[in-house]
């Protein structure tokens, strides 16, 4: 994994990327859950979609490691 990305001549943690990436995808899936009623499985939704965004912007840095180095 590059620990920096260079941005338009700004130098960015990629971390951030990641991050980034992370809510937006962590967003789609709440709404897709949202609108399918998956939340009524949920005991408690917000600490649901907090593990959810962990969990994939552990995805994303792990498998950036292992394919993007």
């Amino acid at each position: 994994m590059k620990y920096e990305l260079d941005l338009f001549g700004v130098i960015v943690p990629s971390l951030l990327f990641w991050s980034v990436l992370a809510y937006v995808l962590a967003r789609a899936v709440s709404k897709v859950m949202g609108r399918n009623g998956l939340y009524r499985h949920v005991w408690h939704p917000a600490l649901f979609d907090f593990a959810l965004y962990v969990c994939i912007v552990t995805s994303l840095a792990f498998a950036s490691k292992e394919f993007l180095s």
